[in-house]
Parts: structure tokens; C-alpha cells; sequence
């Protein structure tokens, strides 16, 4: 599994644009305000669920974006969804609670853990994520983030989340 300096490293080894700032420990969405301040473009929210059909999901929005958990199965064609235990983050992710991350997904080479995207993260131009530890935000953009999926050969359901319905991913 990759750590903060593997993943960093490969975001150099892709070409992918990346800017990390080091900070206090962040373990809500709701947490270091002024830290955010400093960092551009979209900051986000990331939830590990399972379904009960024992199917994982990392969903990955604006962290100003309601999530409405009990609608959210309709939309992704899933199972009733609730959190997943931090013990199966950290064997499907390699992150503990609090350092869930779009990025994590590189610790994931069976692809166990299907990517739900926020519509609104898919339009940013800047998007910032922790870099597999919650005591670092780092920012891309929205070129490098798809270089990065596309490198881990994952292809986001997209989801509008004002009308909780599935989309196109937009062009690059």
C-alpha cells in the first residue's frame, strides 16, 4: 500500500500538477476553517460506506453538499448503504477515519471499492484532497484528477447531488 510520499510520488511520475499544505490534524468536514482558507479550489467531503449487500463505495462531494444516504442506493443502483467499519477502510484503503481520500483509491488495485463522484467536484477546476493522512490537504486539477483515475483505470458514477440523479461525465 502507498503512503502520502508514494502517492506524491506518483502524482510527479503521471505529470499530474500538486500542492500540499502540511496542517493540524482535520478529522470533520466541519473542522479547520482557516486551514481551508488557505487552500484553492473545491474542498471535499469522502464517505466510506458499505451496502448490505457487502459492496463497498467511497463517496466523494463538495463538502458543502448534502448527502442523503437513505435516497442515495436509488440513484447508484446499490443496497441499502451505511458507514463502513474503520477496520475495512483500512484493509480496502489503507487510511484510517478521518484520512479518507478520493486518493486512497490507489490502494485499491482489485477495485473493490466503487468511486461515487460529486457533479459539482467533476465541474471545480482545483480540487483538494488529504494525501492518505488527514494532517495534509493536497490540491489538483481537474486535468490531474482525471490522469489519476484514469491511471487506476476507475470510471466515477457521477452524481448530481441537488437532484440526486447520475450524469455524463463532462468532457475534458
Amino acid at each position: 500500500m502507498l503512503d502520502r510520499a508514494g502517492l506524491l510520488d506518483l502524482f510527479d511520475q503521471l505529470g499530474m500538477a500538486h500542492a500540499t499544505l502540511d496542517h493540524p490534524a482535520v478529522f470533520r468536514v466541519g473542522e479547520g476553517a482557516e486551514i481551508k482558507a488557505r487552500i484553492p479550489g473545491a474542498h471535499t467531503k469522502n464517505l466510506f460506506l458499505k451496502d448490505a449487500r457487502g459492496d463497498l463505495w467511497l463517496v466523494c462531494a463538495r463538502d458543502d453538499t448534502a448527502i442523503d444516504l437513505k435516497r442515495l442506493h436509488g440513484a447508484i443502483g446499490s443496497a441499502r448503504l451505511s458507514f463502513g467499519a474503520a477496520d475495512l477502510m483500512e484493509a480496502a484503503l489503507g487510511v484510517t477515519p478521518g484520512s479518507v481520500t478520493l486518493f486512497a483509491l490507489v490502494n485499491d488495485p482489485l477495485h473493490r471499492v466503487r468511486l461515487v463522484l460529486d457533479l459539482a467536484l467533476a465541474q471545480a477546476d482545483q480540487v483538494s484532497f488529504h494525501p492518505l493522512e488527514n494532517t495534509a490537504t493536497t490540491t489538483v486539477d481537474q486535468g490531474s484528477l482525471r490522469r489519476f483515475l484514469d491511471h487506476l483505470g476507475r470510471e466515477p458514477l457521477l452524481v448530481d447531488f441537488a437532484r440526486l440523479a447520475l450524469c455524463p461525465l463532462p468532457a475534458r
